[in-house]
């Protein structure tokens, strides 16, 4: 059997969903748009889920500009029930934690891909990955 995140019970790869997209990130981005408006939403910095014993966690950056021009960064993480008694509940915190240049945002994101062994950084989404209009 594989043990990789995209291990299906066979062990053969599975393909990955799209990124940002699912019950996990449907519950993230509803908790989200109860404290940003979809609308001032800039980017959605995803990173890529962690599945381990029957449930998912996931991750993501989001930002909106501030009036100063600098970015306001949030964080959404989410852990998600996938398998068993309690399938489908749920756990969404969102965050706001400052603000910064787009620049150094972007330096900040590589270096926690890297740090966590990911080979890519979080892949960017715009608001309409999650929001309709």
């Amino acid at each position: 059997m594989g043990t990789g995140p995209d291990a299906g019970p066979s062990g053969a790869l599975t393909p990955s969903p799209t990124p940002g997209q699912g019950p996990g990130w449907a519950k993230a981005a509803a908790a989200v748009a109860a404290q940003v408006p979809p609308a001032e939403i800039e980017a959605i910095h995803v990173f890529r889920p962690i599945k381990r014993e029957g449930r998912e966690w996931g991750t993501a950056v989001i930002t909106r500009r501030h009036p100063e021009g600098r970015l306001q960064v949030f964080t959404v993480k989410y852990m998600l029930i996938i398998r068993g008694k309690e399938r489908g509940q749920s756990k969404v915190v969102v965050e706001e934690v400052g603000l910064s240049p787009e620049e150094v945002l972007q330096q900040v994101m590589q270096t926690t891909a890297e740090r966590s062994g990911e080979v890519e950084p979080p892949v960017a989404l715009g608001p309409k990955a999650w929001y309709e209009g």
